[in-house]
């Protein structure tokens, strides 16, 4: 199959979207995942995040999309957010779909671990009491 969804944008993501993009009348099972934004990370207080991405990001999560979505024998879609996000957003948004749910879930959870591996982009948390951090940068 293929992947039907894949942007990088610095708008809010909508999981009804991702949903829409997988639905599919040979899809008995759909799994859609989403990152938000959490209010803590190693025992500190996060603010914010701001997720940057490398000029080559959309092409790299076209690859594991695509790469996914012949793996497994699905449909795939993933949306990443970029810019300054606040606790409770979603960063990202993905999912699979497939003939039975094993192979979705299988393919969503490879998506969301290839994409955090192999995608140029970015995490900036900034924590309550005003220290930062870069992760995900090479």
């Amino acid at each position: 199959m293929t992947a039907m969804l894949c942007e990088i944008r610095d708008t809010p993501l909508d999981q009804n979207e991702v949903q829409s993009a997988l639905v599919a009348d040979e899809a008995g099972g759909v799994v859609i995942f989403t990152g938000n934004v959490r209010d803590h990370d190693g025992g500190a207080s996060v603010s914010h995040l701001e997720y940057s991405a490398h000029p080559s990001a959309l092409d790299r999560l076209r690859e594991v999309a695509e790469e996914v979505a012949a793996e497994f024998d699905v449909r795939t879609a993933v949306v990443h957010r970029t810019g300054r996000l606040e606790i409770g957003e979603a960063a990202v948004v993905c999912g699979a779909a497939a003939a039975h749910r094993g192979a979705a879930f299988d393919a969503a959870e490879a998506l969301i671990d290839r994409l955090k591996q192999r995608v140029p982009i970015w995490k900036h948390q900034v924590f309550g009491d005003g220290q930062e951090e870069w992760v995900g940068t090479p």
